[in-house]
C-alpha cells in the first residue's frame, strides 16, 4: 500500500534529524498531535526543538542555525504566521548569499489549513515570500513531490520555502497532469486547489466539455512546460489559475506570464478579498469544484 504524504514526511523528517544531523524548529513540535503526525516522536537532543511563542524572533534563530551549515527544517504550524517569522529570513537569510557570498540554506514548511480559525492562521500565504529575492517557493501534494522537494533543499543552498497543506496529508497519489487534445478550458492549480480541478474534471467531462489540468508545482521560479503553452494555445476558452492565497499575488503574477506567452484569457480564483472569522458562516475558503464550475459555465457562455 502506498505511504501517504503525511507518512513520507515524517520519515524525511527522521532522516534528517537522526542521518543529517540537522535541525527541525518550530512551537509546540512536540505537542498533542506532532503537527498533524508529521513530525516523529523525538525530542530536543534529537535536533528537534520547540521555540518560544515569540513568532518575530524565531526567524531569526533559524537563519543563524543556518549560518553553521546544520540545514535547518523551520516549521510554520499555520502558514498566515509567516505574517510575523518573514522579516528576518527574507532580509536577512535570503539576501545572505547574493550580498556576502554566504549562504543561509533554511527548508521552510510553511502549513496551510483554513475553516473556522480566524483572520489570521488560515489558508495559503506564499505571496508574502513571492516578491522577495534569495528564495524559491514549491507547494508539493503528493509523496513524490516532497521527497524532490526535500532532495532539491540538500543538493542546493537556497532558502526554501514548502507550501503544504494539511487537507493533502492523507492523500497516496501522485497527481499528474491531464491535457486531451482541443481543451475547452484549462485549469492551473495550486495547493489544495488541485485535489478540487480533479473533481472538476470529472463532473465536466461527463457533461462533454473537455477540461485539462496543469498541475502547478513549482511558484518559484514558475515552470512554465511547453505542453502546458501548446495545450493552452490551441484552447477554446483559455484556462483559469486557482489558488489557496489572495488572488492579487502569485495566481495574478502567474496569470500574467501565462497570458504573456500564449495570448490566451486566463482568469484568477483565490481567496475572496475578506477576512476570516471563527465560524463557517464567516469563513473564506479555497474555490471548490462547485464554484469552479460556476466560473467555467460563465466563461463559456459568454465567450460563444
Amino acid at each position: 500500500m502506498e505511504k501517504t504524504l503525511r507518512e513520507v514526511i515524517k520519515e524525511t523528517i527522521f532522516f534528517h534529524l537522526k542521518e543529517k544531523k540537522g535541525f527541525v524548529f518550530g512551537q509546540c513540535l512536540t505537542a498533542v498531535g506532532w503537527v498533524g503526525g508529521t513530525l516523529p516522536h523525538l525530542t530536543e537532543k534529537d535536533g528537534m526543538v520547540d521555540l518560544s511563542m515569540a513568532d518575530v524572533a524565531n526567524g531569526g534563530i533559524v537563519a543563524g542555525a543556518a549560518l553553521s551549515n546544520r540545514r535547518p527544517i523551520y516549521v510554520i504550524r499555520y502558514q498566515g504566521f509567516s505574517w510575523f517569522n518573514a522579516p528576518i529570513i527574507l532580509n536577512y537569510a535570503c539576501k545572505s548569499k547574493e550580498l556576502w557570498g554566504v549562504p543561509s540554506p533554511i527548508l521552510i514548511r510553511g502549513i496551510a489549513m483554513e475553516g473556522s480559525i480566524g483572520p489570521v492562521a488560515g489558508s495559503s500565504h506564499h505571496s508574502i515570500y513571492y516578491k522577495m529575492p534569495g528564495i524559491k517557493i514549491i507547494s508539493p501534494m503528493t509523496p513524490y513531490e516532497y521527497k524532490y522537494a526535500y532532495k532539491y533543499f540538500m543538493k542546493n543552498d537556497d532558502v526554501l520555502y514548502v507550501s503544504e497543506h494539511r487537507g493533502s496529508y492523507d492523500n497516496n497519489k501522485e497527481l499528474k497532469d491531464y491535457l486531451p487534445k482541443n481543451c475547452d478550458l484549462i485549469l492551473f492549480s495550486i495547493s489544495i486547489t488541485r485535489f478540487e480541478a480533479v473533481k472538476v474534471r470529472n463532473i465536466l467531462n461527463k457533461k462533454g466539455y473537455k477540461i485539462g489540468i496543469a498541475n502547478i508545482l513549482w511558484i518559484k521560479p514558475f515552470k512554465i512546460k511547453e505542453k502546458w503553452i501548446s495545450a493552452l494555445k490551441k484552447s477554446r476558452y483559455g484556462g483559469i489559475v486557482l489558488d489557496d492565497d489572495y488572488s492579487t499575488g502569485v495566481g495574478s503574477d502567474i496569470a500574467y506570464k501565462l497570458m504573456k506567452r500564449t495570448g490566451s484569457k486566463i482568469e484568477i480564483m483565490g481567496l475572496k478579498d475578506k477576512s476570516a472569522g471563527f465560524s463557517k458562516t464567516s469563513d473564506n475558503l479555497p474555490p471548490n469544484s462547485k464554484e469552479i464550475i460556476k466560473m467555467i459555465l460563465k466563461i463559456t457562455k459568454t465567450t460563444k
